[in-house]
């Protein structure tokens, strides 16, 4: 079996930044007592672990990145045509919004690996958001 090389990174004409590999977050130094209803940091990863929850860690859930927003007249839309440009809400060094099942879970930075897009996170939503988030 031949072996697979690393992912090549390259930059692209408008210099995102380059991803060199996955790094996982660190352990989190403990249970934090609860101030309300809302669950902890601690409690929403205790129900991550939840045995009952095992069967649902296989459904697959849309992943998306929002660039940007807009809001166009229709007359503008009907004109649009090949090389029509759209200007978005935001600049190129704000960070992207990444969303799982149309809501939002956190923010990152645009890469490429191997000629892909991908997407560093560098700011998550808190799990207790994220819990609330599913509940809507």
């Amino acid at each position: 079996m031949a072996e697979q090389e690393a992912p090549q990174t390259q930059e692209t004409e408008f210099e995102p930044t380059v991803a060199q590999g996955v790094e996982l977050p660190e352990e989190s130094s403990g249970p934090q007592p609860s101030s309300g209803s809302e669950p902890t940091e601690a409690e929403a990863q205790q129900l991550l672990y939840d045995p009952k929850l095992e069967l649902l860690f296989s459904i697959q859930l849309p992943v998306s990145v929002e660039l940007g927003r807009t809001t166009m007249y229709i007359r503008d839309i009907l004109r649009l045509g090949r090389g029509s440009v759209i200007e978005f809400d935001r600049l190129i060094t704000d960070p992207v919004d990444v969303l799982v099942n149309g809501k939002k879970i956190a923010e990152g930075e645009v890469v490429v690996i191997d000629k892909h897009f991908g997407i560093r996170i560098t700011t998550l939503v808190e799990p207790a958001e994220r819990l609330q988030g599913l509940r809507r």
